[in-house]
């Protein structure tokens, strides 16, 4: 499967909110990166751990505000790169919160493998927490 194909499948399940399809979107052993001091930083390893991530820590879900805006890809063999901006508003503060991210994707057969993902963290700290 191409990469672009297995990265535009998990952002169209992202959009739906299908959690089995955003789940079966990384491999067993995959990681997520999330650089940073931010209290959800450091490095998930394992599907169950990148959900629990993406499903439990999300600070604006529980407020059903969350819009995710996906931008440019640039991609080039297994790896992809994509912006996306976030915005909502923080439960544990009231404030809006509108970041950008950018990720760096590492697609391997039809499951992503790896993601290391960036964003203004102070932003997210001020706002989020």
């Amino acid at each position: 499967m191409r990469t672009a194909d297995v990265l535009e499948s998990y952002l169209a399940a992202l959009t739906t909110g299908d959690l089995e399809l955003i789940a079966k979107s990384f491999a067993y052993n995959a990681t997520w990166t999330l650089h940073g001091t931010l209290p959800i930083s450091g490095t998930k390893v394992g599907r169950d751990a990148i959900m629990e991530f993406l499903v439990g820590g999300a600070e604006l879900d529980r407020t059903g505000s969350q819009r995710l805006i996906f931008g440019q890809r640039t991609i080039q063999g297994n790896r992809a790169v994509l912006e996306w901006q976030v915005r909502g508003v923080a439960e544990a503060t009231g404030l809006d919160y509108h970041n950008n991210y950018c990720g760096v994707f590492v697609v391997e057969g039809s499951e992503i493998v790896e993601v290391r993902e960036y964003l203004d963290t102070q932003h997210a700290a001020e706002t989020l927490f």
